[in-house]
């Protein structure tokens, strides 16, 4: 399989685990188990996945996801955003979807999604980064709303999810850089009824393993060897860890890890004054003339 139709076959199991989870949105359902039957499901249909399921909630726009005895449940009206990955020998399909819960679609859901729609429109070899940011912002202010100005969408390679090309979610933002053909791109506007900003609250509940350090503990080694050969350069969630040692040993080992520098954290990230946020997002392929919507 070459590196093209695994980023496809990739984006099918990502869409077909999209589809199939639509079933488990209802008021009562916990995060828990929406968590468990997407990364469980991806793997039954032949991939990985590529980051823990994000099931950010209301105002949390990104990096929440559930922990083992984690009881929150959704309720009816909740904005989740559902973001999952997969990964086929390391080619990514990135995508993202929000619900309102027991509800219909609303205006700023449709800003978002809109907005995306509007960006991948733009997307072909040769166009510049800022075009389709530009595309973003106007989309979504134009509907009323806000975009969030210290989140962007990303360029994709094998094994890294963030390769270091933004697709922020305004002009200003962007940079020069030209698509090219070949590139692989995740797309994700977001918008907000809030000030378009998101901070970092903890806890930390997704890592990603960065390089090899020096610690003390025993565990922490122990545990950096297990991260390494089961994640490689991919993040990974608390969740998964949980039940690898005991919990106090972990939560200390991820600890000394962080500070060390061999692991990064992610924070939960929520909207500065309490916006409701939704988040659409697909990954794509540039091509000469347009864009391959892989997810």
């Amino acid at each position: 399989m070459d590196e093209r139709e695994a980023l496809i076959r990739a984006g099918e199991i990502a869409r077909k685990v999209k589809e199939e989870v639509v079933d488990l949105i209802k008021p009562g359902t916990k995060l828990y188990d929406i968590a468990e039957f997407v990364e469980k499901r991806i793997v039954e249909l032949g991939g990985k996945p590529a980051f823990p399921c994000n099931l950010s909630l209301n105002e949390v726009a990104a990096h929440y996801t559930p922990y083992r005895g984690d009881d929150t449940v959704l309720k009816e009206g909740d904005y989740l955003k559902l973001d999952l990955g997969v990964h086929v020998d390391g080619y990514i399909a990135d995508t993202a979807v929000t619900f309102r819960v027991g509800m219909e679609e609303d205006e700023l859901m449709e800003a978002a999604r809109e907005a995306l729609e509007n960006a991948i429109a733009t997307v072909r070899a040769g166009v510049m980064v800022r075009d389709v940011a530009k595309a973003i912002e106007e989309t979504i202010r134009g509907k009323g709303f806000n975009p969030i100005v210290n989140l962007s969408g990303h360029k994709v390679e094998r094994y890294k999810l963030h390769a270091g090309v933004s697709i922020p979610n305004v002009y200003r933002q962007a940079d020069t850089y030209v698509l090219q053909e070949g590139d692989v791109f995740a797309i994700e506007p977001f918008a907000t009824t809030g000030a378009g900003q998101v901070i970092e609250v903890p806890p930390a509940l997704i890592f990603m393993y960065v390089r090899d350090r020096p610690v003390r503990m025993l565990q922490a080694r122990r545990l950096l060897m297990h991260i390494k050969r089961e994640y490689k350069t991919l993040p990974f969630a608390y969740r998964w860890l949980q039940g690898f040692m005991p919990e106090g040993q972990l939560k200390m080992a991820l600890a000394q890890l962080d500070k060390a520098g061999a692991i990064y954290s992610y924070p939960i990230l929520r909207e500065v004054r309490g916006g409701m946020v939704a988040q659409f997002e697909h990954t794509v392929i540039v091509e000469k003339d347009g864009a391959y919507i892989t997810t």
